[in-house]
């Protein structure tokens, strides 16, 4: 059967074919039609000649097999070490031999490649730090992912996530009215605490334009309501768009290409349209990868540059507790140990490492911060980037990924751990659930509101 109803080369940008692909619970019929996808080697060897560019063929043809990159991989660490696991060896048996072969390979070895791609590999870019010729598998596992996308050969939820994007604009069903209503709803819930807190809507000119995550507005609104009150108290000129509020891109994982760049040019287009100032994103490290650091050449932007200027969230937060516009009352500051999670998206790929720090100098007692090791742009991945979080077809083996970042939490002794990246925070989180190891979790925004002091005229005022 050379494309199946469900898994075939044609990517979801229909609700039509989006419900029925998720009518398809866990995937079931999904990946049996995949047992009997053939691959189309022809266009998978052309897709290679016109896209791969020299930087990629170089790294293929000049890695030296000497595996120093093998112990900078926490998958190869908690799995026994085993030389499948070594990052060099995992690109090479796949994309090494796809270009190898001229894209002459069967069904049994692209679901290889797919397993390895999406289970073996978070494309956290570790290995490219202690790699002697600088060769980054992160980035050839992205081109990988790419070309197995584009033959069908994708995780089920990747290719739902990414389909969502193309019918809704968002990773999840999350419409323009129902993110507006969210806003609103949002807005009204907090004005009694916070009085004159406005969430605004497409406002033009504004200092920041704030885009986040659609699991927020569809799961977790309350962290849209936090953003609000730190801008509210921080007295910025803010505004949210009705459209192009969604920064993440499930796309960038799934390996669609084409996807990645329309999500981009979505959230660049309201930015033209609002005129703001500058950006800033949600606690979110790869929807700032994704939007920041990739997203400019993505849309063929010669600088490499987003339109404004556009921080982390973390970048925000810090200068507004540097500039005094929030202040933090040392009563209420953390005075127990607590540990901080480097998001590999925007730690170790932009360099933003002492930026968080900087907010943990004001908001943690002297003395209670303790480091993970390896810590900084050293620190491991969560355990579930990459996508790996969303597979249930790969779920224990992101399980057993989650045990390095359990080990080095159990090291610091800390009950608590700062995660301001929504997919740390996931697998954190998952991480007690699996192994209950008697920790807690959080964002930054919960935490700062809980210690703000708050200037007289932005109380309610007692009746």
């Amino acid at each position: 059967m050379p494309e199946g109803k469900l898994c075939n080369r044609t990517p979801i940008k229909t609700d039509e074919q989006l419900k029925l692909t998720l009518g398809d619970k866990g995937g079931k019929q999904y990946y049996e039609e995949m047992n009997h996808l053939d691959v189309d080697s022809e266009k998978l060897w052309a897709t290679i000649q016109k896209t791969m560019k020299s930087r990629l063929k170089t790294w293929l043809e000049i890695c030296a097999h000497c595996g120093l990159c093998a112990e900078s991989c926490f998958l190869y660490q908690v799995n026994g070490r085993v030389p499948e696991q070594v990052p060099s060896y995992k690109i090479q048996s796949t994309l090494g031999q796809i270009v190898k072969k001229k894209g002459k390979v069967d069904n049994e070895f692209m679901q290889m490649c797919m397993e390895t791609a999406w289970s073996k590999c978070t494309c956290c870019n570790r290995c490219g730090m202690y790699c002697p010729h600088g060769i980054d598998m992160g980035i050839m596992f992205g081109y990988l992912r790419g070309l197995l996308y584009s033959q069908g050969f994708v995780p089920w939820e990747l290719k739902i996530g990414s389909g969502m994007h193309r019918v809704y604009r968002a990773q999840m069903d999350v419409t323009t009215e129902d993110w507006v209503e969210t806003c609103e709803w949002m807005a009204e819930e907090t004005e009694e605490e916070w009085p004159g807190l406005e969430i605004p809507v497409d406002k033009v000119g504004a200092d920041i334009m704030y885009t986040c995550n659609a699991r927020e507005p569809k799961h977790y609104p309350e962290d849209i309501a936090e953003a609000a009150i730190l801008f509210h108290v921080a007295g910025e000129n803010w505004t949210v768009p009705s459209e192009g509020w969604e920064q993440t891109s499930l796309s960038m994982f799934a390996g669609d290409w084409e996807c990645c760049k329309d999500n981009v040019q979505n959230v660049y287009d309201a930015i033209e349209r609002l005129k703001p100032k500058r950006a800033t994103g949600t606690e979110c490290g790869h929807a700032h990868r994704a939007t920041v650091i990739e997203g400019p050449y993505w849309v063929g932007r010669e600088d490499g540059q987003p339109p404004v200027p556009y921080v982390h969230y973390v970048e925000w937060l810090a200068e507004a507790l540097r500039t005094g516009k929030l202040k933090i009352d040392p009563s209420k500051r953390i005075k127990e140990p607590v540990t901080l999670q480097d998001s590999c998206n925007y730690v170790r790929n932009q360099g933003l490492k002492d930026v968080t720090r900087e907010i943990i100098s004001y908001i943690v007692e002297p003395g209670y911060f303790v480091e993970m090791a390896p810590t900084k742009e050293h620190n491991y991945c969560c355990g579930g980037g990459g996508g790996f979080n969303g597979i249930g077809k790969y779920r224990e083996q992101r399980n057993m990924a989650l045990r390095k970042k359990m080990d080095q939490i159990l090291d610091t002794g800390c009950k608590l751990v700062i995660a301001p990246c929504h997919n740390c925070w996931d697998a954190i989180r998952d991480l007690e659930e699996e192994y209950e190891i008697g920790i807690r979790w959080s964002f930054l925004k919960p935490l700062v509101i809980k210690m703000l002091d708050v200037p007289e005229h932005l109380l309610p005022k007692d009746e």
